[in-house]
């Protein structure tokens, strides 16, 4: 252990890194719960994880704090906007956000494990309500 030094620096694509990656927290899978919950909310909403907008749209410019936001106001159809066949199921489309609410959560603790993601996503486990992600944004003016 005291003969080599290993320096490593934080590797990832900007939007899809878990917090703990830029903070002295240990790495651990429940990181690629995060990614896959920022891909999963890619897929629903066709859109990119992080975009430049228009000042008047900066509150969608985070997907994550985003679809958040519409869900915590009982509007998660304006993730799907112009999607008929995403929009005919309502029921699903909010269980599927809720699922990747729950793995961008800020702490690692709280991210479900890949395995109950899986669970919830086959309908075998029930999908409770997600908590507020906490401060998700922070990692995009730290990249």
């Amino acid at each position: 252990m005291n003969q080599s030094k290993t320096n490593t620096g934080i590797r990832g694509t900007k939007g899809y890194a878990a917090l703990e990656l830029f903070k002295n927290m240990p790495i651990t899978a429940q990181v690629d719960v995060y990614s896959y919950g920022v891909v999963l909310l890619e897929i629903i909403s066709c859109r990119r994880c992080v975009q430049e907008m228009e000042q008047e749209d900066e509150e969608k410019a985070i997907l994550t704090d985003w679809a958040y936001d519409c869900y915590k106001d009982g509007a998660v159809d304006a993730l799907v906007e112009g999607d008929n066949e995403a929009l005919d199921d309502k029921e699903k489309l909010e269980k599927l956000v809720m699922i990747a609410i729950w793995c961008v959560q800020e702490d690692p603790v709280l991210r479900p494990s890949m395995r109950n993601v899986i669970h919830m996503l086959e309908g075998i486990v029930e999908v409770q309500v997600p908590p507020y992600p906490s401060q998700i944004s922070i990692q995009y003016s730290l990249i």
